[in-house]
């Protein structure tokens, strides 16, 4: 059985359009503790690639790119302080 993965922090950014939900993500990244989970969400499907790569980029985890009905959900995890 697939664990539910809970976020220690949700940016709610659907309606905004790109680099808004990217700009959102790292502001949440700067105040995050070490091992937080936080999760985007938008309805920009441009903010998947951007995202991933930004945490791919940092050094961060990528936990998942999931597609919700009406909008997308990113959740990475913070491994670099």
């Amino acid at each position: 059985m697939e664990e539910k993965i809970k976020p220690t922090k949700i940016i709610d950014a659907r309606g905004s359009f790109c680099p808004g939900p990217l700009m959102e993500l790292i502001k949440a990244y700067k105040s995050a503790k070490l091992n937080d989970i936080i999760s985007v969400y938008s309805t920009d499907s441009g903010t998947k690639r951007d995202a991933s790569a930004w945490i791919k980029k940092s050094n961060n985890e990528l936990i998942g790119v999931f597609e919700h009905e009406g909008y997308y959900e990113i959740v990475m995890k913070k491994t670099k302080g």
